[in-house]
């Protein structure tokens, strides 16, 4: 499948550079639309850290949490971080459900992956009231999470491409909750009319997007990715 997952080639999430100030993020995108914002953080560093060969010497017998890529993600499953990375890290099957299909991302123990997270430079903004919480993963190509939605907060794409597709909190998505990513896009994405698809961009490295309070959003890793999002609770 690598390869083959389409990459739409509009986006229609705003864009933001390192010219934006805070009190224009506050103004115009924090609690009202996504952003993606590009070149507001240095992250070579970690990212030469994410490196498949650094991350299986760092953390290769380490049990890490695997969740189940369907909305809800109810069934979990703890293997050695090494096993997911050689055995269980592939692209998506079209045929699987979101209730079969298990990948890690999330679940972190953050004692043991502190080494690692301490040298991530997170986003330079920030919600009043709220504090920040990492979450780290690794999926194959055509893996994702279905429509859901929760708090707000910035993901980052490290190694890859993920493609993600918004709607705003008054708008809720067409979709089955056991249905990947994958497979909405290849069957109910193709129905929609204009005016019912979502606001959608594909990231690469070092681009990160904001999601504000109660988004619906779902991802589709068109890459074996490396990706880290900071969640604003």
């Amino acid at each position: 499948l690598a390869g083959t997952v389409p990459e739409e080639p509009r986006c229609t999430v705003e864009r933001a550079d390192a010219s934006l100030t805070y009190s224009l993020f506050l103004q115009r995108f924090a609690f009202s639309r996504p952003v993606i914002l590009a070149g507001v953080t240095d992250n070579s560093a970690f990212r030469a850290l994410c490196s498949r060969d650094k991350l299986l010497a760092a953390f290769g017998p380490l049990p890490v949490r695997l969740s189940t890529a369907n909305t809800y993600s109810y069934r979990k499953v703890d293997v050695p971080f090494q096993e997911y990375v050689e055995h269980l890290l592939k692209p998506q099957d079209p045929a699987r459900l979101g209730s079969d299909t298990l990948y890690f991302f999330g679940d972190n123990n953050f004692t043991e992956w502190d080494s690692l997270f301490q040298h991530y430079v997170p986003p330079p903004f920030r919600i009043p009231g709220t504090s920040p919480a990492y979450s780290f993963g690794i999926a194959g190509s055509g893996s994702g999470v279905p429509f859901h939605w929760h708090g707000p907060g910035f993901s980052e794409v490290i190694f890859g491409r993920k493609r993600w597709f918004l709607y705003p909190p008054d708008t809720t998505p067409h979709f089955h909750p056991n249905e990947t990513t994958l497979a909405w896009l290849q069957h109910t994405y193709p129905r929609l009319p204009p005016a019912r698809r979502p606001l959608e961009c594909t990231l690469r490295p070092g681009e990160l997007l904001y999601f504000p309070d109660r988004w619906w959003h779902a991802t589709l890793n068109l890459d074996t990715s490396v990706f880290i999002s900071t969640f604003l609770g």
